[in-house]
């Protein structure tokens, strides 16, 4: 079951450049930057109490991050996550309903060790969707 929007995740070209433009901008924190390693992105978080917006660079030339900022030099909006009960449950009923989910099959984490998954954009009204489970 989705249980709500987790957060909006955008690419940025330098994590501390964008930190300091929503800092001076719009009065947002960046919190503490991390490194996923599966992923190949750094990445950290603003907190908006319901929601998040996760800034990400590119931690390595091979990350999808990097191509996506080959494509879009400035940036943007790359996913939106929304929240779940289960990982394997959602996966499991969108499957037959033909939803196709990227990656290999192998179970992914974020950094907070959270399972997640993506939904294919053309299964998702062209965005790309990353499905996260949660344990509040």
């Amino acid at each position: 079951m989705i249980t709500g929007l987790s957060h909006v995740s955008i690419v940025v070209p330098s994590l501390e450049a964008a930190a300091k433009r929503l800092d001076e901008v719009y009065g947002l924190t960046l919190g503490e930057v991390k490194v996923n390693e599966q992923q190949g992105v750094r990445l950290a978080y603003v907190e908006l109490g319901n929601a998040r917006i996760e800034l990400m660079e590119p931690a390595r030339p091979d990350s999808p991050v990097s191509k996506f900022l080959e494509r879009n030099p400035g940036g943007g909006i790359h996913h939106f996550c929304l929240a779940v009960d289960s990982v394997d449950e959602m996966a499991r009923q969108l499957a037959q309903k033909d939803v196709r989910l990227l990656g290999d099959g192998r179970p992914q984490k974020n950094v907070h060790g959270e399972r997640i998954t993506f939904v294919h954009p053309r299964d998702f009204l062209g965005a790309l969707v990353e499905l996260e489970e949660h344990h509040d």
